[in-house]
């Protein structure tokens, strides 16, 4: 099971930390996700890392913005999100899948979102 935190509302060029507790992982849970979905918009990859070897991946729209991490210890996913945008304003989900993936259909687990919004 996954359970997102840490969403809310902040000003452009501010920051925010997103948190994905982790719990009953299996073998098929060998990368946590991070995706995002805007209004009318559909559900697109952010930031993924590999439970095990930490290797990490990026959406480009986030990159030298967004840092993702795992914690094997406190079995957590963060999403460090910096110089944030208006539009970064979406509803934020954890994932899991059993290889690296970029859209939403190769997800296997997911958890309930978290709302992310950005004033101007």
């Amino acid at each position: 099971q996954l359970q997102a935190s840490g969403g809310g509302l902040v000003q452009a060029g501010g920051s925010l930390r997103l948190s994905c507790a982790v719990s009953g992982l299996t073998t098929s849970d060998n990368v946590m996700n991070w995706f995002r979905q805007a209004p009318g918009k559909e559900r697109e990859f952010v930031a993924g890392v590999r439970w095990r070897e930490g290797k990490k991946r990026y959406a480009d729209f986030v990159k030298g913005r967004f840092a993702i991490s795992r914690d094997a210890s406190k079995k957590t996913v963060d999403l460090q999100m910096n110089s944030l945008k208006p539009e970064d304003t979406a509803v934020y989900f954890c994932a899991s899948s059993s290889e690296v993936i970029s859209s939403a259909a190769g997800a296997g687990s997911w958890g309930q979102g978290t709302q992310v919004t950005v004033s101007s």
